[in-house]
């Protein structure tokens, strides 16, 4: 790797090589510049890899022991990477868009200088329905509004609703996301794939929201809920990084170990999804709606530009 300006670390100078791996014990109290650097450059790599990711996603990806400069599974670590990623950004060393954050939105009214500039924004917005001939209606429920910014992407491109749940959800909510699918399902079969944790809470949010969305279903919707992750098989496969449970949670006593949805890394989260969304779609659908959609986008700009012609 060639030397940085300053010993400032920038993304054109990262390459594959310099992703180092070697074991070492995780125990530090403060960084010198060189560690600093190397962290930076730990950071950069991972993101340039795949992104978006969480800032929660990278500090996961940090923890791994075999870094060469990895930080301790500890509220403390992940302010530790989360400061660096903010210099890092302000400085204009790491993209902003290679981070994302859905826990907050703004709110914006659109207007239009007149009807073709509104006939034209209308039509990025259309999309062909990419579920008309399958024998599925899809859903994707994640824990948190941070695991909904690492797959909305994903679940967008897919046209499948998305929900973040915020931990343990509320009866608003699951009572219109059923109602929601008593409307739409049109004797579809229901598939609802989750996301979340996997600690003494986690495996039971998903419970709970199965059971309430069942509780305002109506008969004869055939829902069929999955957790999609994480799982122990995934701990297992994927050697996610675990930390231990909290100490006087009487909840779901099985678990003794815990690991957080951010944990996996976002990449495969997000392949992991994508397959099995895609899975249910009819062979072919996505290619002939993209066709159809070009051709119905078409005939939005013909409408708007002979409305320019008519303003003239």
């Amino acid at each position: 790797m060639s030397a940085a300006k300053g010993n400032r670390l920038l993304v054109s100078e990262i390459t594959p090589q310099d992703t180092v791996y070697g074991a070492r014990t995780i125990k530090r109290v403060r960084r010198t510049q060189a560690q600093i650097n190397q962290l930076e450059h730990q950071i950069v790599a991972v993101l340039s890899a795949d992104h978006p990711q969480s800032v929660r996603h990278v500090y996961y990806r940090m923890t791994d022991p075999r870094l060469a400069e990895p930080v301790e599974k500890t509220e403390p670590g992940y302010r530790t990477v989360q400061q660096r990623v903010l210099d890092m950004r302000r400085e204009s060393r790491l993209p902003y868009h290679w981070i994302t954050d859905s826990t907050r939105r703004g709110y914006f009214t659109n207007t239009y200088q007149d009807k073709a500039e509104f006939i034209r924004r209308v039509s990025g917005l259309y999309r062909g329905d990419l579920w008309k001939q399958s024998d599925y209606y899809v859903e994707v429920w994640v824990e948190s509004r941070s695991l909904a910014g690492v797959v909305q992407e994903v679940c967008s491109e897919l046209a499948v609703s998305l929900y973040p749940a915020g931990g343990f959800s509320s009866a608003t909510l699951t009572f219109e996301a059923a109602s929601y699918i008593n409307q739409e399902y049109d004797r579809r079969k229901v598939v609802i794939f989750y996301i979340g944790d996997y600690d003494p809470a986690g495996v039971l949010i998903d419970v709970a929201i199965e059971r309430d969305l069942r509780a305002h279903l109506d008969d004869e919707v055939e829902l069929c809920f999955i957790r999609l992750g994480i799982t122990p098989e995934q701990i297992e496969i994927l050697d996610l990084p675990t930390k231990p449970r909290k100490d006087g949670d009487r909840r779901s006593a099985h678990i003794d170990r815990t690991v957080e949805a951010e944990a996996m890394p976002a990449g495969i989260l997000r392949q992991l999804l994508r397959a099995s969304i895609e899975e249910l779609l009819p062979e072919g659908a996505i290619e002939a709606t993209k066709v159809a959609e070009e051709s119905e986008k078409a005939w939005f700009d013909n409408w708007a530009r002979a409305l320019d012609e008519a303003q003239q």
